[in-house]
């Protein structure tokens, strides 16, 4: 009989997956923040809890969204980039406390591969390079380690780049824009659906106590590939700041696709 999940966070990406594990065979349990959205997750089969996280606590029943589930997929934004004094480490604090007095034995942490420093010799980036030591992903790693460090559960961290599909793409934010930085800089972006489907595969096969880093290859520069798209969709062309110096990195995923043996659905 297959595990039941609880997945935090039931949005752009969150929502999708649930429904893939559904028909996969697993039940949901799912979280949303918005009260309007609770009968939206309903009619999909998914079990609904309106849950909100803040550094001051939780508000909803997360015991019972919690309850009688073996797995956890976390997978909240942090939103240090909007509020980078956001205290974002004691919000997960209070998620990580019920966490560890719960049924939940393993835990998949959406993460981001934020957390390595880029430069200017656009290094290739592993599950063992070196981390930023800045304060965003500073917090982030912290979030991390403390999920890691717990003897209640086996923790799995999932490192995306950056996210994209149909509906939401980057090359919409810097459709018409001028004197762009980082021209020559590696893309390291996923899809959506590979996301998802990366997830079933680490639940399916059971891998937990892992890092992984997950981005599609392969990594054409920022001006080229943002110029295609654009092209493609139709929208004006975005305009770069050659003579600028570059900083950028490349994610390498091969840990992930040779134990998962993976292969990416949506190239860049």
């Amino acid at each position: 009989m297959n595990p039941k999940i609880c997945i935090i966070g039931c949005g752009w990406l969150g929502f999708p997956l649930a429904k893939k594990l559904i028909e996969s065979g697993y039940n949901i349990h799912g979280t949303t923040t918005s009260e309007n959205k609770i009968e939206h997750l309903k009619n999909a089969d998914i079990s609904p809890f309106l849950i909100r996280f803040s550094p001051e606590g939780i508000s909803g029943n997360l015991k019972a969204c919690l309850s009688n589930c073996q797995i956890l997929i976390i997978n909240i934004p942090p939103g240090l980039r909007q509020n980078k004094e956001l205290d974002y480490v004691q919000k997960m604090k209070h998620l990580l406390f019920e966490v560890e007095t719960s049924s939940i034995e393993n835990v998949l942490f959406i993460g981001s591969t934020s957390v390595y420093d880029d430069d200017i010799t656009c290094p290739v980036i592993t599950e063992d390079s070196p981390t930023s030591k800045s304060k965003i992903a500073s917090k982030l790693l912290d979030v991390e380690g403390q999920f890691q460090k717990s003897k209640h559960f086996k923790t799995t961290i999932l490192r995306f780049s950056g996210l994209f599909a149909e509906d939401r793409h980057p090359a919409t934010y810097l459709s018409g824009k001028t004197q762009l930085k980082n021209a020559k800089t590696p893309v390291n972006l996923i899809h959506r659906d590979d996301c998802i489907l990366i997830i079933l595969k680490l639940i399916e096969n059971q891998v937990w106590n892992h890092i992984f880093n997950a981005s599609t290859t392969p990594h054409p520069c920022k001006k080229d590939y943002y110029t295609s798209v654009c092209r493609r969709l139709e929208m004006p062309i975005p305009e770069f700041d050659n003579s600028s110096m570059s900083k950028g990195k490349v994610i390498d995923s091969t840990k992930l696709v040779q134990l998962l043996n993976y292969n990416f659905k949506v190239k860049l």
